[in-house]
Formats: structure tokens, C-alpha cells, sequence
């Protein structure tokens, strides 16, 4: 079958002599496409933000626990013997209550890492920024009569400190297992005030050297962390670690992924964004419906057209092919408009919420110049994200391939499904009986 006279039909059905303009489905499918690629990208950064600050400054992508103190180290080089694994640092946590200046005390989950973890881990070091200090634990920091400590820096605003001051951490477990009536008690520095972006880190937690930790943490050995190149590839390393640990003796060791330990939490992110992705999906379901009545309606206006391919021998597969194609052309037309738009607005949502804003504010100012001619209130200034209310410097965007490829191909194929059902009443169409009256 030759598609050279069907495309050239096609085509002119679409631009000339069409009572319905098509560009309604046009615009239809761009918005669909414009508006999930923007919302799918602003979720992605959220999303993507809260589980990189989970992996990389908490949970690690795997953990190998129950080790041996004397052992630690063989552990370490055994893990970093796998291909996949980047980094591996030991660490302990405990939870700690801080005295404070202005709100009494405040509970801290202590993170006990070495002094070099940021050599060790590029993962947390991308994660942190300094707002004050920064990344020193070093145990024999110069000038410093006490042990140093990082704050978060919401943590430190609630407590009333800053870098430089001292600060006290109670151990409930210290203070239990002591027979030392200052046990569980110790002093520190601040050396560092960090923020991380997520707000449960940066009001709740800090950092100590690992050997630094006084009479905080029990003899309990210490976990390590491990960082993959690809942490999709974690039950392939999983494998890998479990094997050449065996090897080395480390039969008790426990070997667990970041699927396992974070399960529930990025499960309802998973599901958060899929309800996400059908709800704006309707979108094109409204417009495949305008498209299959805009096609039915096409069919029965040309049946003596039809009617006269038909007798010319045109198959009745080619000529319903004029008007699927004809959906084509509407579908690749729209998707591919709502592709360009949508890539250059994710890829500026500073910008675009900025333009917004502006825009608000400036209908703002002038009703409120108005409102003052005649001794109203004033309004105050609109912000699409406020600082008070969301933890957020920016409106974050990702964009991620298959995502956007997989948005585009919704809106093309809405628009091809749509135009192939509405043709099917092409076969009813017997060209004897639709010429006979002409």
C-alpha cells in the first residue's frame, strides 16, 4: 500500500477545506503536555530532593552492621573491593537532648562520623553547606579546650547558639550506663553550622568525631555506610558485597539495602506521583474524546469524498488511513508544541514563579493605590512559596528522559487512538449506494 496520495489527502483535509479547525485538539494536547511535563518536573525536584538528602546524608545506599570493632577496617577494605561501591564510612548515632539558651532543651539525633568523612563520602560533601564554620572534627582542633561539634542551622537558631559557642548534650543512655555522676554529660564547641536543605536535619541533628564522643555512646560497633556509583544497582552490589564478605569471615555480618530500610516512605512518594501523573492525564482523555467526535463528524461531512476514493480503488484500510494519519498530524503537531513549551518552563521555574510574582504584585500595588484614595486596607505582596511557610530557597525541577518521552507519546497517541476508532465508520460506507444519489 502506497501512503504518498494518503498523506497528500491527509494533509489538505487538515489545512484547506476543513469546516472544524483542528486547532482547538492542537492546543489541547500542547496543554496536556505542557502541564504534566512542568508539574511531573517540579514533583521530581521535591521528590528527588528528599530521598537524595536521605540517602546521601542519612540512611547510606547500603549498610553492613554487626561487625566487630577490631574488625572494621578488614570490613571496609572488603567493601570497597566490590565494583559498584565508592565509599564506605563508619558511623554511630545516638538521640542526645541539648540545653539551650532561649528554649530550654532540644532533642538531637547525634551523628558520629570521622574526621575525614568528606574525603571518604563526595555524597555528604555535596549535601552540606556551610553557613557558618565549617566541616571540623578533627580531634586535636587547635585552640579549642573542647571537643567540636556541627550544628544544623535551624537547630542552632532554636537553641540560640552560634559558631564558636559551647553547648551541652545530655545521653539519657550515658547518663543510665555511667557510674560517673557526670556521665552522659559532655561539652562541646561549635565549629560548624551546615544546612542541608531538609528541614528534620538542619532543626534535629549534629555531628561529632567518632572517637570523640565521650561518654555518649556505648560500646556498640559502629555501621558502615556505603555509597554506590548507581543506586539502582543495589541488589546487584548487595550480592557482591555478601559474597566477598563470606570470603573474609564476616558470617554474622548484617548486609541491608536502602529499598529495605526506606520502603514505606519512598513507596508513597512512588504512589504520590503516579495518582499525580493520571489526574493531569485526563487531560488528553478530554482531548481524545473532542478528537474522536472532530473525526466522526469529518467522516459523515465527506462521504461522497469517500465514497468517489473508494470507487477509484482506494481499500477501505487506505482511506481510513487519511484520517488516522490525520490524527497524527493533530497529535505530533500538539505534543511536540506542549514538548517545547514544557522543556523551556521546567527548565526556567525560577524564572517563570519570579515572572509570576512580579506580575501579581504589580496588580497589587495598583489596587492598593487605589484602595488608598479611599482609606481601604492595604494588601500585602504575594509570594507563590513563601519563605514563612515552605522550607525552600527555589522551586526545584528535574527532568528525567523516559519521563518526558514517555509525556509525549501520551499526548501523540491520545490523538492517533482517538482518529483510529472514529474512522471505523468508514466501513459502513458503500461507495454504490453513496454514489448512486450524486
Amino acid at each position: 500500500m502506497k501512503f504518498d496520495w494518503i498523506w497528500f489527502i491527509a494533509s489538505r483535509y487538515i489545512f484547506k477545506g476543513r469546516k472544524n479547525s483542528p486547532t482547538l485538539a492542537v492546543l489541547g494536547i500542547a496543554t496536556g503536555v505542557l502541564a504534566l511535563i512542568v508539574i511531573i518536573a517540579v514533583m521530581n525536584g521535591f521528590q528527588l530532593g528528599f530521598i537524595e538528602s536521605i540517602l546521601e546524608i542519612s540512611s547510606y545506599h547500603l549498610r553492613l552492621e554487626d561487625i566487630p570493632q577490631d574488625r572494621i577496617e578488614d570490613a571496609r577494605e572488603a567493601a570497597l573491593s566490590v565494583p559498584g561501591i565508592n565509599a564506605v564510612v563508619p558511623f554511630r548515632e545516638l538521640q542526645v537532648i541539648a540545653k539551650g539558651r532561649r528554649s530550654g532543651q532540644q532533642a538531637v539525633l547525634v551523628r558520629a562520623l570521622p574526621e575525614n568523612a568528606l574525603e571518604l563520602d563526595s555524597g555528604l560533601k555535596n549535601q552540606l553547606e556551610f553557613v557558618a564554620g565549617n566541616f571540623d572534627i578533627s580531634e586535636d582542633e587547635s585552640g579549642l579546650t573542647l571537643p567540636p561539634v556541627l550544628l544544623g542551622v535551624e537547630l542552632a537558631r532554636r537553641l540560640g547558639f552560634w559558631l564558636g559557642d559551647t553547648v551541652t548534650l545530655f545521653s539519657i543512655t550515658g547518663i543510665l550506663s555511667s557510674e560517673d555522676d557526670d556521665g552522659g554529660i559532655e561539652t562541646f564547641t561549635i565549629t560548624g553550622i551546615f544546612r542541608t536543605g531538609f528541614y528534620e536535619y538542619d532543626c534535629g541533628w549534629a555531628f561529632l568525631n567518632i572517637n570523640n564522643t565521650g561518654s555518649f555512646l556505648d560500646e556498640e560497633n559502629p555501621v558502615l555506610g556505603m555509597k554506590l556509583a548507581n543506586r539502582f544497582q543495589d541488589r546487584h552490589a548487595l550480592e557482591q558485597a555478601k559474597q566477598e564478605l563470606q570470603q573474609r569471615g564476616f558470617h554474622d555480618a548484617k548486609l541491608s539495602s536502602w529499598r529495605d530500610y526506606n520502603r514505606s516512605f519512598f513507596g508513597a512518594l512512588r504512589t504520590e506521583k503516579l495518582f499525580m501523573f493520571i489526574l493531569v492525564g485526563l487531560i488528553f482523555i478530554v482531548v481524545g474524546l473532542n478528537i474522536f467526535q472532530a473525526q466522526r463528524r469529518s467522516v459523515l461531512e465527506r462521504r461522497e469524498e469517500i465514497g468517489l476514493l473508494r470507487a477509484v480503488g482506494g481499500t477501505e484500510r487506505a482511506v481510513r488511513f487519511v484520517f488516522v494519519f490525520d490524527g497524527a498530524i493533530i497529535g505530533f503537531s500538539g505534543a511536540l508544541a506542549g514538548l517545547v513549551l514544557g522543556l523551556v518552563t521546567a527548565s526556567h521555574i525560577p524564572a517563570f514563579f519570579s515572572l509570576v510574582e512580579k506580575t501579581v504584585n504589580a496588580v497589587i500595588a495598583v489596587m492598593n493605590t487605589a484602595a488608598g484614595f479611599f482609606g481601604a486596607g492595604q494588601a500585602e505582596d504575594f509570594a507563590v512559596f513563601s519563605p514563612a511557610v515552605f522550607y525552600i530557597k527555589e522551586i526545584p525541577s528535574r527532568l528525567i528522559p523516559a519521563e518526558v518521552v514517555l509525556i509525549f507519546m501520551f499526548g501523540f497517541l491520545s490523538a492517533l487512538t482517538a482518529a483510529w476508532f472514529a474512522s471505523r465508520k468508514i466501513s459502513r460506507i458503500l461507495p454504490a449506494e453513496v454514489l448512486r444519489y450524486e
